[in-house]
């Protein structure tokens, strides 16, 4: 093996190259590239490695290095000799690198201090490694490995890369390309899922806790913190830190944390801002897994406070240590094994089915509340404050595959990764439901202390992310837990179909009312008086169950005069026990669960599966469960193949941005031209257009086009104005261009403005639009809608993130209000529909393929029997600053970028 010699330093690496990663164990570290001034680091790292290692990595004896090889392996050119580091606690825990070894292809080596093995480590480099490579034009790498160095081999077998090997003179030389194929990218993601799901673990099942900054005072967090997790009967040890006092609670307390005489899990920081830092440092010597910061004082505070929680979180993870917080109300988990109440709500709530997240402290308070009055009751709950860095991602790594958890409730202030979180609930949502609030929904804004960019895609582009995902996106927190409660406790409906039995004509025809206005088709209703009795209600919710033409019952019930409604509550909780299609109620104009309708669960604690949710309206009670159709339609969807664009070009569409972008570092609109050689690349063709300034130039250019041509203004200002004609088709001759030229320059104030061409006359269509654009949180975003200052003015755009299934093409064509146009609207003839699916397939890819598109546009094409017809086509270039949030690496929020610039 070689490392090259040392070559001129000509390149700086960029800076996405350095980045906070998560080990396998759910610990965290720090990947750079290697610098010069690495050399003592080098030093120390390779004394701590152990013999044979070493002679893994360079075959024969090597127990030190000479100052030669220190400088070869610290100085590098970031180019065709790259190295990367892990730093752990400031210091070196790993290093791997490549150097080029012909065009195209480079030797990749790496070397794990011997303690720190099995932690995943060499995956992550080699992750890492593939990147940069990738990124400056390497496409395969190779390794030489020892027989029996059996984990370095495995390494790179378990990576996902289609690994070749052959062997000679007692080595093994594997061969692999880099370019991220499905498998890799799968195997990457499983990576994560473990390593996250891993860092959540210890917060919900700590064996011992330490609360710093515990007090004897009654009116202190510190107090409060104290007594929650003892009142909650944690079966952990539970240890106090105040420097201040010999005691608090009955319990000795401790100067610091390194002082507690066992090891400690989880320490929660309620101490003030400025003294933070000194906790951290003194639970990573302590050796603490996670730390949950109560204190305020942070981000939401202003442009100092976000300079400390940016140091709070690089410390913490320079030291390994996962942060929920600042800022934050805290951890409850209400498993019975573990009964941990590690927050400052005094509400230890019943245990449940449903996991929550949310951020705000203070709304975390009130929705503890809530689910006791519903009597809902939660397996675990995270209030992650500011979410510096523990966020909603993490929280559903986790309840994937927590057993007690089967509906995850989220109330959203920010996203920091959407594309990362569409992915993560995609999957999720599979196995569970997921219900969510999002706040900011019309402002798309952000808290203060939420240290994340606005996203800038329209609203319906962020509901439609969440559709995609099946995730059941509410709009209030009384519909989160009218859905919650149906899901947790009845069975999915199998469709939209619906049987009404009730005792109130008025309440069953608002029943029905409300069902065709969310779609729900009623399909029974029984009107059984209000002199009903239990009998006649168990009779008819019986026969409307075993109606095949009913997929669920919605039962309205309001007793008469001095009449409880005991009776009718025991049929309806047996019956809902028994049934397998989700029965709901409006029951007494009772909210939750009423204990009459609960069906009591193994550990009696709360209502179990099988209870009956009540509703104090039926428009509440129909609402919820159109909501869990809809989930439940999305469940049952099968997966489509992916889209699937036909014959593109993307390395030439690659070739030709990178030689536009090379001289222009700022964004740049192409022209006709260079629009059309980047779009030809994927297959879309634009008709020609000849601008023209003069009746003269429109007539020679129509002439060149063979006539049967239009004239028509470019301009948006004159195009989207509908009091102004823009356009004359059908033009065939000299005299007929004059007619034209003049009508329409009489209708432009300034016809030098108004950008006129001549193109081709095209077959009829119907006009659509196709737009595309690269968000910086997003990703990709394509939209599609039907053309005019009609649709414009009413928004009517549907809109997904790619990459896309059939399915998502097909539904994005068919969910515009205007689609029936499309179809055959009044008797026209239908559109090609699948030349216009392709159409907006082929865009998606693009874009999915190129973020160095910032926007593009198909501003109009013609949908039309035979085909479609793309007329205007426009594209924006701009260089990749950052790359995308879900990239082909693992990472962590890089806490600088995430800051409002």
């Amino acid at each position: 093996m070689t490392d090259g010699t040392p070559t001129q330093e000509i390149k700086t690496p960029p800076a996405h190259w350095e980045s906070d990663v998560l080990l396998r164990d759910g610990r965290t570290a720090h990947i750079r590239p290697i610098r010069s001034d690495d050399e003592q680091l080098m030093v120390d790292f390779y004394s701590r490695v152990s013999d044979q290692s070493k002679y893994y990595r360079f075959f024969s004896p090597m127990p030190t290095l000479s100052e030669r090889d220190v400088r070869r392996f610290t100085h590098v050119d970031h180019t065709d000799r790259v190295a990367l580091v892990m730093l752990l606690q400031g210091r070196m825990i790993a290093v791997g690198r490549y150097d080029v070894v012909e065009p195209k292809e480079a030797e990749v080596a790496f070397l794990v201090e011997d303690r720190h093995q099995g932690r995943g480590i060499a995956q992550l480099l080699l992750e890492h490694l593939a990147q940069a490579g990738r990124e400056r034009g390497v496409e395969r790498f190779t390794a030489e490995v020892l027989p029996d160095n059996s984990r370095m081999i495995q390494t790179f077998r378990d990576a996902g890369y289609r690994v070749a090997s052959g062997y000679a003179d007692g080595v093994i030389t594997l061969e692999f390309p880099i370019d991220p194929t499905d498998t890799a990218i799968g195997v990457m993601h499983n990576r994560e899922h473990v390593a996250e799901s891993a860092s959540i673990h210890r917060f919900f099942h700590p064996t011992s806790v330490a609360i710093v900054g515990a007090s004897r005072r009654q009116d202190t967090i510190g107090q409060l913190l104290v007594r929650n997790l003892v009142n909650a009967d944690f079966a952990g040890r539970v240890y106090v830190v105040n420097p201040s006092a010999n005691a608090v609670s009955g319990m000795p307390a401790y100067n610091s944390v390194n002082e507690i005489p066992d090891e400690v899990d989880v320490a929660i920081v309620a101490v003030p801002a400025d003294a933070v830092t000194d906790v951290v440092l003194d639970c990573a010597a302590k050796g603490v897994h996670g730390l949950i910061v109560i204190s305020s004082g942070f981000a939401e505070t202003g442009d100092e406070g976000r300079r400390r929680q940016r140091h709070l979180v690089g410390l913490s993870r320079s030291y390994g240590l996962r942060l929920i917080g600042p800022n934050c109300l805290g951890v409850i988990n209400t498993d019975p094994t573990v009964s941990v109440n590690a927050s400052l709500s005094s509400v230890m709530p019943a245990r449940g089915r449903a996991g929550f997240f949310c951020q705000s402290g203070a709304l975390g308070s009130a929705i503890l509340e809530k689910v006791k009055n519903r009597g809902l009751g939660i397996s675990t709950f995270v209030s992650a404050g500011n979410r510096a860095d523990v966020s909603g991602n993490d929280l559903l790594q986790y309840w994937e595959e927590d057993d007690a958890t089967e509906v995850v409730m989220m109330y959203l202030e920010s996203i920091g990764n959407p594309r990362k979180f569409s992915r993560i609930a995609r999957r999720v949502s599979l196995r569970k439901p997921i219900v969510a609030v999002r706040s900011g929904r019309t402002t798309q804004g952000v808290p203060m202390g939420h240290t994340v960019r606005q996203i800038s895609a329209p609203q319906a582009a962020v509901d439609a992310m969440f559709r995609q995902a099946g995730i059941i996106q509410v709009d209030t927190l009384e519909d989160m837990f009218d859905v919650a409660q149906l899901l947790a406790h009845q069975p999915l409906p199998r469709g939209r179909r619906v049987a009404i039995v009730g005792n109130s004509d008025a309440l069953g025809l608002l029943a029905a009312d409300a069902a065709a206005a969310v779609g729900l088709v009623v399909n029974r209703s029984v009107a059984l008086g209000s002199d009903a009795t239990a009998e006649d209600f168990e009779d008819a919710l019986d026969e409307a169950i075993d109606d095949p033409d009913v997929d669920s019952v919605i039962a309205v019930y309001i007793p008469p005069l001095n009449v409880s409604g005991d009776e009718v509550a025991n049929v309806l909780a047996a019956v809902g026990e028994q049934s397998d299609k989700p029965l709901v109620s409006s029951f007494l104009g009772a909210s939750g669960i009423p204990e009459l309708l609960r069906v009591p669960d193994v550990a009696g604690s709360t209502a179990g599966r099988g209870s009956v949710p009540s509703y104090p309206a039926v428009e509440a009670a129909v609402r919820a469960l159109a909501r869990v159709v809809e989930y439940a339609v999305w469940l049952h969807t099968p997966d489509s193949a992916p889209a699937d664009p036909g014959d593109v070009d993307p390395p030439a569409a690659r070739q030709f941005v990178q030689r536009v972008l090379l001289d222009r570092p700022e964004e740049v609109l192409l022209d006709p031209e260079e629009s059309a050689t980047l779009l030809g690349a994927y297959g879309i063709d634009v008709w020609p257009a000849v601008p023209v300034a003069s009746l003269k130039e429109a007539q020679a250019a129509a002439r060149t086009l063979d006539w049967d041509v239009v004239l028509k203004a470019t301009a948006e200002s004159v195009r989207e104005r509908p009091d102004r004609q823009h356009v004359w088709r059908n033009i065939d001759s000299t005299s007929e261009m004059k007619e034209a030229w003049g009508t329409l320059t009489a209708f432009v104030p300034d016809p030098a403005a108004a950008d006129f061409v001549v193109q081709k006359n095209a077959p009829a269509g119907v006009p659509i639009s196709i737009r595309s654009f690269e968000d910086p949180l997003f990703g990709p975003v394509v939209s599609f809608g039907i053309s005019g200052p009609i649709i414009e003015l009413l928004a009517d755009w549907s809109y997904r993130i790619p990459p896309l299934q059939e399915h998502d093409v097909a539904a994005m064509i068919r969910e515009v209000k205007s689609s029936p146009l499309l179809f055959g609207y009044r008797g026209a003839q239908p559109v090609d529909v699948a030349a216009l699916e392709q159409l907006i397939t082929k865009v998606a890819h693009l874009q999915n393929d190129l973020p160095e598109v910032s926007a593009l546009e198909l501003s109009l094409a013609l949908a039309g029997v035979d085909g479609v017809t793309v007329l205007t086509g426009s594209v924006r270039l701009a260089p990749v600053r950052d790359p995308r949030p879900d990239s082909f690496v693992r990472r962590l929020p890089d806490v600088g970028a995430t800051l409002p610039d």
